[in-house]
């Protein structure tokens, strides 16, 4: 897979596939699927100086997150499509 290193404060994401079907078995049409919220953080930036002072990001590779449904910036790196966003778009962190 290529390599990817964001700058600034920015984050990339691999976000988790669309469900197929509902809890109660019915499959979801294509057409009716969702954009999924929810992904791992594949890649980090090095974080935003403010005043002259390195902030570093709160999220670090391998984390769950939640974030806006068009939050980011879709690309597709090796095939695979990823989300490219501010750390700020990110609701929060998926803890188990």
């Amino acid at each position: 897979m290529a390599q990817i290193k964001p700058l600034g404060d920015r984050v990339v994401v691999r976000p988790k596939p669309a469900e197929e079907k509902t809890d109660s078995g019915l499959y979801i049409p294509e057409s009716a699927k969702e954009k999924p919220q929810k992904g791992t953080v594949v890649a980090i930036g090095p974080g935003r100086v403010e005043n002259g002072t390195q902030i570093d990001l709160t999220v670090e590779e391998g984390d769950e997150v939640l974030y806006g449904k068009y939050a980011g910036t879709e690309v597709t790196i090796d095939g695979e499509d990823m989300l490219i966003m501010r750390e700020n778009d990110i609701f929060g962190i998926v803890e188990d």
